[in-house]
């Protein structure tokens, strides 16, 4: 049995019509799951004639679907950002693009210092496409994410106000600009940047549409440029010199932003898994003693704990503008 079999039977069929449309007659070789991550979208390595593909369909759409990520595709295809697509099918939800042989980030030739070069001309040109359709403003979809979390009862009654209160405060300080709004991926994750070996690609571009430049270079920076110095290698390679203080001072108000975006993602996850009374804390750890609990096995990563936990250090991060806890570059 193929582990095509094991999907529904509309996303069989349509996987087959895909499969049929790219590969023709040719024999295929292999079938292979392939890990999502935090995504709902099954994924499958196919082997045929020689090649070797990735078929995605989308799981159950989020309440936060973006309508026009097959479009930000297409065009991020077109451009060599992501890897080349054979096929779609927006009704099905279905794609075929090339598998990208990748190698862990942590190997790229030249350390951080050249990853965070790369990725910044990376950034600039997506930045550069054809405009991706535009889908909400970031900090709307930041509101409504938190506001959901605010509404599963994981914490208890005024143990967020806080955190709603300096939501206001940014978003009172933020001023949209819908002018110089660009082509954007906005989930800019290690996860979602692979290394194969020569160059760069950037995959999985459901939350992809037009906003602010800044969200995307907030987010990488959190992820690769944890330094000073290594912020200054990435801002000078997105933006060919260094920010003036008006563009630094946007860009400490959008990383608040995607800290809140990225701590009520991993709250959406925690509060599906059962809790005995709400949360009445929002102490979080220090990356050290995060670490360790690593470490001692206390914290298992991919857990709805350790979710909860990593919710609570961008939360800091969100309040405070201490360091996130970072992204493993190994993997």
């Amino acid at each position: 049995m193929s582990d095509l079999d094991t999907l529904q039977p509309e996303q069989r069929d349509a996987a087959h019509a895909a499969l049929r449309e790219v590969i023709g007659r040719a024999t295929v070789d292999a079938v292979t799951p392939i890990s999502g991550g935090a995504t709902s979208a099954r994924l499958f390595r196919i082997d045929a004639g020689g090649k070797n593909y990735l078929l995605r369909i989308e799981g159950v759409p989020s309440p936060l679907r973006n309508p026009y990520q097959y479009a930000s595709l297409r065009i991020a295809a077109e451009a060599g950002i992501a890897p080349r697509l054979y096929y779609v099918d927006e009704a099905s939800r279905v794609a075929v693009m090339d598998f990208i042989q990748w190698q862990p980030l942590g190997h790229y030739p030249g350390g951080l210092p050249a990853l965070a070069k790369a990725l910044g001309g990376l950034l600039a040109r997506l930045q550069a496409t054809p405009t991706f359709p535009a889908f909400v403003r970031y900090p709307d979809i930041v509101a409504r994410l938190w506001a959901h979390v605010c509404r599963t009862g994981l914490f208890a009654p005024g143990v967020l106000d806080r955190c709603n209160e300096h939501l206001e405060r940014i978003r009172a300080a933020y001023v949209w600009d819908e002018a110089n709004s660009v082509s954007s991926h906005n989930d800019s994750l290690p996860a979602n940047i692979l290394f194969d070996g020569n160059r760069l690609w950037m995959i999985d571009w459901e939350s992809a549409y037009r906003t602010d430049p800044l969200v995307d270079l907030a987010v990488v920076g959190d992820s690769f440029a944890r330094t000073p110095e290594l912020e200054e290698i990435l801002h000078r390679a997105w933006l060919g010199c260094p920010p003036d203080e008006a563009l630094r001072a946007r860009l400490r108000l959008v990383r608040t932003l995607t800290r809140l975006y990225y701590a009520g993602v991993l709250f959406s996850a925690s509060a599906t898994a059962p809790r005995a009374a709400p949360d009445t804390s929002l102490a979080a750890p220090t990356l050290t003693e995060l670490a360790a609990a690593a470490r001692a096995g206390r914290l298992r990563i991919d857990t709805p704990a350790a979710k909860h936990v990593l919710g609570k250090m961008f939360l800091a991060s969100f309040l405070t503008d201490v360091a996130t806890p970072g992204f493993d570059l190994s993997a």
